[in-house]
């Protein structure tokens, strides 16, 4: 046993140093020891029952004082009085809990089906947990399709921030392992729609897409600017959509100089495939947002470039918004600032810190205030996340038969607009996800490594509204919105801990994929 003073830390153990140090000299344990108040997410060390359980002892560490030739062990720069941290992370009864977040054990976690009852957008009620499958089904009147949106960790990045990823085995990081799980995962959930982040282009290019064309998918893509290894995709089954538009989004413009950054956007109007003459389109917009937490201007900006353009893509003749799904990266949190003014259409930033628009920055030492505006006017989007400028109507005529006036005839009329702190869009959108679990409270996260485990990834969707008079920024009415039908569970960060956090053996992104069942009246 431990000489003296041996405490009791939860299901774990703790011993004095000078007593570990005199009974194990000569081994190597800086590997397998850990701190009280080590930072917690972080990969620590410790002893483990791997090497020997609570009920035994190995007679060479804890009841001889015989060096140990193997284990070369070095002091490094450990004071008398700390303590070392025994995990018992594995114990014998399979019902006890580690106390460790370095899992060892191995598992898959189970998500599963959550039907929605009712559509409205403050109104939405989960009607139990099932296990099966809702399957989309189409009629005359309705047409059924389901949307995943999915950060896959692109390979580079995972490369660049391998501090993330400390606590996974070493196998389970590289491509070659991690794109079979991740093409497993598409192929079992079968979506509609994929709108996919962090899809790295020589992958994309190799085998991202042909395995996903071999699917039934087609695929669009948009490479991040500046040499940026990676962008977004959305792919589309060819037997229930056909495509009308794609339209890319650049958030780097090098005449201003707020927008620096290489993120990017994609737009696409697609038609259901149904046997009528004239069904609805639906808008499905993807981006992944800055990362930086310190930057919300600069991600508020990106995120109004994007409305402009599903603005622009989804606005019909009669003046109406045809249903629009939104999703992606956003890096924001829920509640920050960033999530209340898509689900809400406005925002109030007049002395917001620009830290505080995301929600991921805690500290508001050193943090300047938002500009007002926030970004400038030659940037040509309004306060109201459209275009400012007006193009002339399109002219049925070839490109030879153009004139250079013609062509050099641009966007001319820009609104005078009092400098105002209020942000505003058009749309009614709803997420998907609650972002709490109702009976306990206990956040759901989306994404789960060694420095943190949050939500940043959505699904917005336009639901479906009874009136919309008087709402802010609800000018301009939705033809038709979309219903909820049904959407996979999320889960807590203990139960990703359970299974070593991600990338794990299973699951090999370090965000889980979401996923929804939508219904569009015809």
């Amino acid at each position: 046993m431990l000489p003296h003073h041996q405490k009791s830390l939860g299901r774990d153990w703790t011993t004095p140093w000078e007593n570990l140090q005199r009974c194990c000299w000569n081994r190597h344990i800086s590997s397998c020891m850990r701190w009280p108040g080590h930072y917690s997410r972080a990969p620590y060390p410790y002893f483990s029952s791997r090497h020997f359980s609570l009920n035994w002892r190995p007679p060479c560490l804890f009841e001889s004082r015989t060096p140990f030739q193997y284990w070369n062990w070095r002091p490094d720069n450990l004071s008398q009085t700390s303590l070392i941290h025994l995990s018992s992370y594995i114990m014998n009864s399979e019902g006890d809990e580690p106390s460790s977040k370095r899992r060892k054990h191995q598992g898959t976690i189970q998500r599963h089906w959550e039907y929605v009852c009712n559509h409205n957008k403050d109104k939405t009620k989960i009607l139990g947990d099932k296990n099966v499958d809702p399957k989309c089904e189409d009629s005359d009147n309705k047409f059924d399709f389901s949307v995943m949106s999915y950060n896959i960790l692109s390979q580079d990045l995972l490369e660049d921030n391998s501090h993330l990823y400390r606590h996974c085995r070493r196998p389970v990081l590289h491509w070659s392992f991690r794109f079979p799980n991740i093409l497993k995962e598409i192929k079992h959930f079968d979506a509609d729609v994929l709108c996919l982040q962090e899809v790295q282009e020589d992958h994309y290019g190799a085998e991202i897409r042909p395995s996903l064309e071999s699917l039934g998918y087609h695929c669009e893509y948009k490479m991040r600017t500046g040499r940026k290894p990676d962008g977004c995709a959305i792919c589309f089954k060819h037997s229930k959509f056909s495509l009308l538009s794609v339209n890319p989004v650049e958030f780097y413009r090098h005449d201003v100089p707020l927008l620096d950054r290489d993120n990017v956007g994609l737009v696409l109007l697609l038609q259901p495939r149904v046997p009528r003459a004239a069904s609805p389109v639906v808008c499905v917009a993807n981006t992944h947002l800055l990362y930086n937490p310190r930057r919300g201007d600069i991600k508020l900006t990106q995120l109004a470039m994007l409305l402009a353009e599903i603005s622009s893509v989804a606005h019909q003749k009669d003046g109406s918004f045809c249903p629009i799904i939104m999703c992606g990266d956003f890096n924001s949190v829920p509640g920050s600032p960033l999530y209340s003014f898509i689900k809400e259409g406005k925002l109030n930033y007049e002395g917001l810190a620009i830290g505080k628009v995301s929600g991921q920055e805690q500290s508001s030492r050193g943090q300047r205030i938002l500009s007002i505006p926030i970004w400038p006017p030659n940037l040509g989007i309004s306060q109201n996340c459209v275009y400012e400028v007006q193009q002339l109507p399109k002219v049925e005529k070839t490109d030879s038969d153009l004139t250079q006036t013609e062509l050099d005839k641009t966007e001319v009329l820009v609104t005078a607009e009092k400098l105002s702190s209020n942000l505003q869009h058009h749309f009614s959108l709803s997420s998907v996800y609650s972002h709490y679990f109702p009976d306990t409270g206990i956040p759901e996260v989306t994404t789960c490594h060694s420095r943190s485990a949050i939500t940043v990834d959505y699904i917005f969707y336009s639901a479906e509204k009874e009136d919309v008079a008087g709402q802010p920024g609800a000018e301009v009415a939705l033809v038709g919105g979309l219903k909820l039908l049904a959407r996979l569970s999320l889960l807590t960060e203990q139960d990703l801990w359970t299974v070593n956090g991600l990338p794990n053996e299973n699951n090999s992104s370090d965000h889980l994929p979401l996923l929804a069942k939508f219904r569009l009246e015809l």
